[in-house]
């Protein structure tokens, strides 16, 4: 037939040649803040609403103001039979009893509620509740925890179904009393879980409606609505800038690459330094020349923005919260790919530092737009800067999807402070060396470094990489292995996990008040 037809993002002339086609995202239900759950604050439950309480085992005193006789008496023997919680229908409405684990440690308290929350969500939904109201009947307040893994868990990403509407979760609302969760904690808390969705949306968009270039026009986008200011750098402006790394990983592609600047100055910002966060920004990677193989390795490469979007989101959500510092974000764009004049193995490049890099893997390409965001991070002489990347296989193999490893030479104080947030978000790292050995694995013949090391140590030689570019306090994250899940676990479900906002904002609000 001949006209014109759109089929997910790929226009067909009447010639029947097949060309991109951009969208803007918001246009397409992508919606700048994406929150499948409606969470309000109430000043406390009525008799009709269904209900999720949090209790204590060993404490039912309350138990006499929703439950009949009959149904404490079952609640009690569930009690004794050690279960997680306890599912009631109470005169038409639903009670969900969520017992507080016994563990001591307070962190972990907090996770397993997050979880369990998660876990309900497959409850709600197959019972059709569409409301509940949370409330706290406990001694120590979870609620937050609860809040987040209940919200988190209930997010789905339909955008591509013929039935968008019919996949979305039937669970809507979640009303939270406010001596469980403060009304005005719970506006920070919502921010906080819309980021994530963000974060998840960004992740989870295929390259053939997110380009390098649809980025650039996100972020303006997310810009506007939260308050940051963006400028998006094309093709043209990077040439002139000389930016080699970014240059090199773009041949092969027919679409642009961007580089893409956020920045959050309040008036009254506490710390006289920027902090500058860099992410990795390869919207998609087919490994290039050093092609990956399809299977569980490039069918999940749309991924590869990950640390793009963790840098996006944290600007959106100091923006949002209007905290009192300076942050800056740098996100390097392209997709990697195979074209016909792509960079090759054996490859020379000039960076943006002027130092030259033999290239031996093309799939070794995340390293090589980094280190040209983390050169250019220098002319704001920061305090500090974190780059946030799904870098090296090694170290999701060293470490699993447990953790995000860490390396880097800030302060003993920094360190601390975002292992703790870490641990409290339970967005947990594990810090690497960066001994000098290393460095070694990364010595050229012909060039002043190569752009992969030996067998052993990936994860490491690559921090070593970009340590080369920078000349100010810098911490690397390698979130390869937490950035995307191929299965669904409680809160953190299927696809872009939305991992690191939580543990900075944790770590934000730790630095504000140290400075």
């Amino acid at each position: 037939m001949i006209g014109k037809y759109f089929v997910y993002g790929i226009k067909l002339n009447k010639n029947f040649s097949i060309q991109r086609q951009s969208y803007n995202l918001a246009a397409h239900k992508f919606s700048i803040i994406m929150l499948n759950t409606n969470i309000i604050s109430v000043a406390n439950s009525k008799e009709t609403e269904n209900l999720i309480i949090l209790s204590r085992k060993d404490s039912l005193s309350w138990a006499s103001k929703y439950l009949n006789a009959t149904e404490i008496s079952l609640l009690e023997k569930q009690v004794k039979e050690e279960a997680a919680y306890v599912m009631l229908n109470s005169a038409g409405r639903w009670i969900i009893v969520e017992f507080l684990s016994d563990k001591t440690d307070a962190a972990l308290r907090a996770e397993l509620m997050r979880r369990n929350a998660g876990s309900r969500i497959s409850l709600l939904r197959s019972t059709k509740i569409e409301s509940v109201t949370l409330l706290n009947e406990a001694s120590e307040n979870l609620g937050a925890a609860y809040v987040e893994g209940l919200a988190l868990g209930n997010y789905k990403f339909t955008k591509y179904f013929k039935d968008s509407e019919k996949q979305a979760s039937v669970f809507k609302t979640l009303q939270v009393v406010e001596n469980t969760v403060s009304a005005v904690e719970l506006e920070e808390l919502k921010t906080v879980i819309s980021t994530v969705c963000i974060v998840r949306n960004l992740v989870n968009e295929p390259v053939i409606t997110l380009d390098a270039v649809q980025l650039g026009k996100e972020i303006e986008l997310l810009g506007k609505e939260s308050g940051y200011k963006s400028e998006t750098f094309d093709k043209h402006q990077i040439e002139e800038l000389g930016m080699g790394g970014l240059l090199a990983v773009n041949m092969g592609s027919k679409i642009p690459p961007t580089f893409n600047i956020m920045e959050w100055k309040p008036e009254n910002a506490k710390n006289s330094k920027p902090l500058v966060l860099v992410g990795k920004g390869v919207v998609y990677d087919t490994g290039g020349l050093s092609l990956k193989p399809t299977p569980n390795s490039m069918d999940y490469m749309k991924c590869d923005m990950a640390g793009a979007a963790v840098v996006v989101g944290v600007l959106y959500l100091v923006a949002k919260l209007k905290l009192p510092l300076h942050v800056v974000g740098l996100v390097p764009a392209t997709d990697n790919r195979p074209g016909e004049n792509a960079y090759v193995p054996g490859d020379v490049i000039k960076m943006y530092s002027g130092s030259f890099v033999e290239v031996l893997n093309t799939d070794a390409e995340g390293r090589m737009i980094l280190a040209d965001a983390l050169h250019y991070a220098k002319k704001y002489d920061p305090e500090f800067v974190f780059d946030f990347a799904t870098l090296t296989g090694a170290a999701a193999v060293a470490i699993g999807p447990i953790a995000s490893v860490i390396m880097g030479n800030v302060s003993d104080e920094i360190k601390h402070l975002v292992k703790n947030a870490g641990d409290n978000s339970y967005e947990r790292v594990v810090e690497f060396p960066l001994w000098d050995e290393y460095g070694d694995e990364i010595k050229s013949d012909i060039a002043d470094l190569k752009n992969v090391g030996g067998a052993f140590g990936g994860a490491i030689t690559a921090g070593k990489f970009l340590e080369h570019f920078t000349d100010y306090p810098w911490m690397h994250f390698d979130i390869a292995g937490v950035a995307f899940s191929q299965k669904e676990s409680n809160y953190k479900v299927k696809g872009g996990t939305g991992y690191g906002i939580r543990l900075m904002h944790h770590f934000l609000i730790d630095y504000l008040n140290k400075i």
